[in-house]
């Protein structure tokens, strides 16, 4: 859990700002964070809402999150263990928003945007946040050949990001949305540049499950080592390896009202 809220990208700070904006969001409102993890949306939400519902069906991921809220001095957070399956039944009471990171694709997409139905307040919304996932238009990083290279070495070349169980769902969630109680939605993205050093680069495959220490196992040291050294030989002066990175936001609502027919 330390290396996944450590060495994740943050989510882009133009996120928080759009949505305080549209939403009016004055501290006074409900915010439901659904697969919360560690917090990546639910501290930078916590500021500008009464209360943030952070549910996450992994005791050592809240365990995380409110360390680093505490750490922080953030409050205003309620940390629940569950997941989409349980969700009406921790009776989170009325949101305006709920959001999600990635853990939407894990989801029963179809039955939780019916259920969110219930939950969430008129002129209210779901949103769908994703951050450092890979854009065909966004140039790949000059040291993830690297990357690659040590971790086939000691993985083989079918450990991929995409491969397993947690693969994408066929389905996009733009046409799950279309057939929801939410489907009027919008995407907006923000690009920028992350710099991390050889240790920070390293620190981020760690957070990732298909090369997690549980996952290199004995194999971990030697891992490390060989990954460190070839970041290092592209930047020998200690220079800081560059990313551009993509905060992506999906916001989706109900319909607007009909407006009423003019009498014959």
């Amino acid at each position: 859990m330390p290396y996944y809220a450590r060495f994740r990208p943050a989510y882009d700070d133009r996120l928080f700002t759009l949505l305080g904006t549209r939403f009016s969001l004055d501290g006074t409102q409900r915010v439901l964070d659904l697969g919360a993890g560690t917090g990546a949306l639910t501290l930078p939400l916590a500021a500008l809402v009464r209360e943030v519902v952070a549910v996450d069906p992994e005791p050592d991921m809240l365990a995380e999150g409110r360390r680093l809220a505490a750490a922080a001095g953030v409050g205003g957070i309620d940390w629940r263990l569950g997941d989409s399956n349980t969700l009406l039944a921790l009776n989170v009471g009325p949101v305006l928003l709920t959001v999600m990171g990635a853990s939407f694709h894990w989801m029963d997409r179809e039955r939780l945007l019916h259920d969110l139905d219930t939950l969430i307040e008129p002129g209210g919304a779901v949103v769908l946040a994703t951050c450092g996932a890979r854009h065909a238009d966004l140039a790949l990083p000059a040291w993830l050949p690297e990357v690659e290279e040590v971790r086939h070495r000691y993985l083989g070349p079918d450990r991929r990001p995409d491969c397993g169980p947690g693969a994408y769902p066929d389905v996009r969630h733009e046409n799950v949305l279309l057939r929801s109680p939410f489907p009027r939605f919008e995407t907006i993205h923000w690009d920028r540049t992350v710099r991390r050093t050889v240790d920070e680069v390293v620190g981020l495959q760690l957070s990732f499950s298909f090369t997690s220490p549980a996952a290199l196992g004995p194999d971990l040291p030697a891992f490390e080592h060989d990954l460190r050294r070839a970041l290092t030989a592209l930047r020998p002066e200690g220079g800081l390896l560059e990313e551009r990175v993509r905060t992506e936001a999906v916001i989706a609502c109900r319909p607007l009202p009909r407006e009423h027919e003019s009498p014959a």
